[in-house]
């Protein structure tokens, strides 16, 4: 049942419940279907009413990042096993990436598919998988990349050494790929053909996927605002930033509450900052935006959640 809340000054969210925790990303089709994956290895589709799910797959991993290939069929980028099609009908399953230059991918995270059939998509860290995502984050590790599947099957590493690489989002005019880098919190610009720079844009927090809308906008997940301990831990010895990712979980650094999107144009300028209610949703990791109604997706919630433009 779909329910909606709102704190005072602050926009509606409608949150949509779903058999699993953690429905990290959301991928709308034309008919308005919202897919996302949790962490029990399912991928679910929900009617764009929210009356009804449907359980598509089982990955036996941990989908993350949701595409449309050209062929229909849906592409997820599974943390343990890589990028992988699925047939929505059927359920049926085909591995497309497990290993680059002959290396295991550790953190398969986010997409983004060109008409031609070439996927961009990013492998956080070589080093932490997702369970240790604090871990890659408090270390800075720096080993996070920006990855291109070819139609043909081959993989290139296009970028390396991102600060935990993880949404990914191709302009309009296919120009150029945008990479967020969640412990840089920052955008990188890849111009295709060209190398990358990094955007002019000044995030409040660590972002998670990003996706471009079909207003043409990049629209980016602010999962947590800055945190002033782990900005300290980042700076410091590599010896402590190890123990801090040790402690009790208690203890650790953890997401601040929060619900906040914003969307860039191509060149970085601020089109929408919506903060938004966090007391029933929170730690927004996938967003969405299909003809004015933006959902989003949540590495901890069992649920999705929508809310409509106004402006």
């Amino acid at each position: 049942m779909q329910t909606t809340t709102q704190q005072s000054g602050l926009q509606p969210v409608t949150v949509v419940p779903v058999p699993g925790n953690g429905a990290e990303d959301v991928l709308v089709a034309e008919d308005g279907t919202v897919y996302t994956g949790t962490d029990d290895g399912s991928v679910f589709a929900v009617s764009a009413d929210g009356d009804t799910v449907r359980r598509v797959v089982r990955t036996g991993g941990r989908p993350l990042g949701l595409e449309w290939l050209p062929d229909g069929r849906l592409l997820v980028c599974d943390a343990h096993a890589g990028l992988l099609a699925v047939d929505v009908a059927s359920g049926t399953v085909e591995t497309l990436v497990t290993e680059v230059d002959g290396e295991r991918m550790v953190f398969c995270n986010n997409a983004a598919v060109h008409d031609d059939g070439t996927i961009w998509f990013t492998d956080s860290s070589r080093v932490h998988p997702i369970e240790r995502w604090k871990a890659d984050m408090v270390e800075d590790t720096r080993t996070g990349r920006l990855l291109r599947r070819d139609p043909d099957g081959r993989v290139e590493v296009v970028l390396d050494g991102l600060r935990f690489a993880n949404g990914v989002a191709l302009a309009p005019d296919r120009s150029c790929v945008y990479v967020a880098e969640t412990t840089g919190r920052t955008v990188v610009r890849h111009r295709v053909g060209g190398g990358r720079d990094h955007l002019v844009v000044d995030l409040p927090g660590y972002p998670d996927n990003i996706a471009t809308g079909t207003d043409g906008l990049v629209w980016v997940t602010i999962a947590s605002p800055t945190d002033p301990v782990v900005e300290r831990l980042i700076t410091s010895p590599l010896r402590l930033r190890q123990l801090a990712w040790r402690l009790p979980e208690a203890l650790q650094p953890a997401p601040k509450r929060n619900t906040r999107v914003m969307a860039f144009d191509a060149d970085g300028r601020v089109v929408h900052d919506r903060p938004l209610d966090a007391a029933a949703y929170h730690v927004v990791t996938g967003v969405r935006e299909h003809h004015g109604r933006v959902w989003l997706g949540s590495l901890v919630e069992p649920a999705v959640a929508w809310f409509d433009l106004i402006d």
